[in-house]
């Protein structure tokens, strides 16, 4: 008998349309009908030309933008969270316990040591300091980031060595669902395969991955699914009124295997969306 194939995330009917405030309230559609299904253990990897909107569907995904239109579900052994109707307050908790990101540029506060950078998603759970500690100093290590820079405030780093950092600050917390923002963009050949290797173990424990990755041969590598765009993503400088039907025609995407997670307790309302 053939396994029941379960999500983990999936998206249906899904739109996006920002608000131009400046431009007079001028709304411009980005996203028509996005169908997607993303199972645990899975790395499903976005494809599409430069600028058609790949990061803003990961932006949707850990809730940076609203959804404007449609269903963006995460699917837990307890039932489902719809990520479309989470209030604002939820997702702190879901981006510590849930929704990892490694986006292509990092953010931390100034003054604040690499190896605390990488430290802080474990801390902010409760795991004890000389745990998080070795657990970071163990990735940093990996990604071969200097020693001497540990301890060093990684806004005076390379654009490689603060991609590591961001890397190990990504992967450290073991997240359900991570979100990959061309990951390997600024790294060497010895350091791309250090991430490949870390994605493939984060799918051997279940991890459910939604990609970015113009580098043909990690793409090639660590992607079980391609998504191809096209067709739902309507790309800058096309303004649309909410009420134009489409004509587009959903690409669905099947997953195999279930999950096992646990489930945040907010629920309900919409979050707020810096750019809209």
């Amino acid at each position: 008998m053939t396994a029941i194939r379960q999500p983990f995330l999936s998206a249906s009917a899904l739109d996006k349309t920002f608000v131009l405030h400046a431009q007079g309230g001028q709304q411009l559609a980005v996203m028509r009908g996005l169908e997607l299904s993303l199972a645990p253990g899975e790395c499903l990897v976005l494809a599409g030309r430069s600028g058609i909107g790949k990061s803003t569907l990961l932006k949707m995904v850990n809730g940076n933008y609203r959804v404007s239109g449609g269903r963006l579900t995460l699917h837990f052994d307890d039932g489902e969270l719809a990520l479309s109707d989470l209030p604002a307050q939820a997702w702190h908790v879901l981006r510590r316990d849930v929704i990892g990101y490694v986006s292509q540029f990092l953010r931390v506060v100034p003054r604040v040591s690499a190896r605390e950078v990488v430290m802080e998603p474990l801390l902010s759970r409760g795991i004890d300091t000389d745990e998080a500690r070795q657990r970071a100093e163990t990735l940093l290590a990996r990604l071969n980031l200097p020693r001497r820079l540990w301890d060093l405030a990684p806004g005076t780093f390379s654009g490689g060595e603060q991609q590591r950092v961001n890397i190990a600050r990504g992967f450290i917390a073991e997240h359900p669902l991570l979100l990959l923002d061309e990951p390997t963009a600024s790294l060497d050949a010895a350091n791309r395969e250090v991430v490949v290797q870390l994605i493939e173990e984060a799918k051997a424990r279940g991890t459910a991955m939604l990609g970015i990755f113009h580098d043909e041969d990690v793409r090639e590598r660590v992607a079980d699914r391609l998504l191809p765009l096209e067709g739902h993503m309507l790309g800058a400088g096309e303004p649309a009124p909410l009420t134009e039907p489409s004509a587009l025609t959903p690409a669905s995407c099947s997953a195999p295997a279930s999950c096992s997670a646990a489930t945040p307790s907010a629920r309900h309302s919409t979050p707020q969306e810096p750019l809209s």
